[in-house]
């Protein structure tokens, strides 16, 4: 009897100059991967993706459709290895991540995929002034406690949960004085670390709710289709399999929390029992490993990864 599993995609953080060369290099799935996208927004995305400079590859509109197409390249890399298509029981990825999820699942393009998160990443990054947004990681705290704090060092302002990453580590999002003032006192209430996060904007809060209202205007011009597989969306955690509710759960991702621990439980109750990670970095699959204990997860990030992905899926039938 084959193993269920998932396949899960990163969001953006996950980039670096270089990312996926090896790729480009050695497998031609991979290198079409990376034409596709270039061609589809009319610019060497590739060149930046490889040679940087890292100032161009950070903004956020650039970050977006690289961390995309260089998770679509490792993907097609290891299906190819394979010798065809796998049948997980679940696609997923955190923010960004969701829409590397829809090419995988046949619900968009490669090309339409590239040109909506550069949409999306230009949109967000003019939403809310450089410098006036910010984002801290409070590790050591529950949700209850990250919400009263937010809630307490609001003053007014926005600063609410963004990243419900793993029991003990929640991402907090808002106006930087606020989020400043949730820092001092998570720490105060015993929060073992604040980590301030290097972004360009505040992700997954209202601030980005004009965000939603303008990308779901660009949905309409592209051509969508039902997923292949299941989609496990970030806003709420469920299973999407029909291209409505996927629409309505990407407007809600923009400003609503990534509840990525609850979908990642949501995956283990709906069968899946191991997790491949597809594209640059290795965080989700440390995440999994918190959230889901017992469960396998591995991430495939270069090429000397996709024979330990291979015999990963090969050897349960997958």
């Amino acid at each position: 009897m084959s193993v269920g599993y998932a396949m899960v995609f990163p969001g953006q953080g996950a980039q670096e100059v270089g990312m996926g060369r090896d790729f480009y290099e050695n497998f031609e799935v991979s290198r079409d991967a990376f034409g596709e996208a270039d061609e589809a927004l009319g610019f060497k995305l590739s060149r930046v993706i490889f040679e940087g400079p890292d100032d161009e590859l950070v903004r956020t509109a650039v970050t977006q459709p690289a961390i995309l197409v260089t998770s679509v390249a490792v993907m097609r890399a290891v299906l190819r290895e394979l010798g065809g298509a796998l049948s997980p029981k679940f696609y997923a990825g955190h923010s960004l991540g969701e829409y590397t999820a829809l090419v995988a699942s046949g619900v968009l393009s490669l090309g339409d995929a590239s040109r909506l998160v550069r949409r999306r990443g230009a949109l967000m990054q003019d939403a809310v002034p450089l410098g006036k947004g910010a984002m801290s990681a409070i590790i050591g705290l529950d949700m209850e406690a990250v919400a009263s704090v937010c809630a307490d060092a609001s003053e007014g302002e926005v600063c609410s949960p963004a990243n419900v990453n793993s029991p003990g580590q929640i991402v907090i999002s808002g106006s930087a004085s606020a989020v400043g003032r949730a820092g001092g006192l998570a720490k105060a209430r015993g929060a073992s670390k604040v980590i301030p996060l290097k972004v360009s904007a505040p992700f997954h809060c209202e601030l980005m709710r004009p965000v939603a209202d303008l990308l779901r205007e660009e949905f309409a011009s592209l051509r969508w289709s039902e997923p292949k597989v299941p989609i496990v969306a970030n806003s709420d955690a469920k299973v999407k399999n029909s291209v409505d509710s996927i629409q309505s759960a990407l407007y809600d991702q923009t400003y609503m929390p990534v509840l990525w621990a609850d979908g990642v439980r949501s995956m283990v109750s709906g069968g899946a029992e191991k997790f491949g990670e597809f594209g640059p970095g290795s965080v989700l699959s440390g995440l999994i490993k918190r959230v889901a204990k017992g469960h396998e997860a591995i991430s495939v990030n270069k090429v000397a990864d996709v024979p330990k992905a291979v015999a990963f899926f090969a050897r349960d039938g997958a």
